[in-house]
């Protein structure tokens, strides 16, 4: 299966039964809130979504491999588990670095907000 297939299917099922064997074990990650190296770790980040928010959602937009480099634009979103249950989202884009054998060498997130504005949400009301 094509690696962009995998990663289609991937954000499908987000959080869960993700595909870890296409990441290097050595990993490079980095978004807003995290900088680290290790595919057990990653794996760690993303079981701590699936534990402690509701619903999480990962929405795919786009996404297109350019060689070694692939781009995609995303939505996550979750309830966070405060007695009102805010829906917040984020929207952003990644970009992954693929090996010659094309695992994940990288993979670096953006917001395209501030971690300010995601905080923000936690407490005022959204209008429809």
């Amino acid at each position: 299966m094509d690696i962009l297939d995998i990663l289609k299917q991937d954000y499908q099922r987000f959080p869960k039964d993700q595909t870890y064997s296409v990441y290097a074990k050595d990993v490079y990650f980095k978004d807003p809130l995290n900088e680290f190296r290790g595919v057990e770790r990653f794996k760690k980040m993303i079981q701590f979504i699936d534990t402690f928010f509701i619903n999480p959602q990962m929405d795919l937009h786009d996404i297109q491999r350019q060689g070694d480099t692939i781009h995609y634009t995303w939505t996550l979103s979750w309830n966070t588990p405060l007695p009102w249950k805010p829906r917040i989202s984020i929207p952003g884009r990644t970009e992954l670095k693929l090996s010659d054998s094309d695992t994940i060498t990288s993979h670096v997130d953006y917001w395209n907000c501030s971690r300010l504005d995601v905080v923000k949400q936690h407490f005022v009301k959204k209008t429809r």
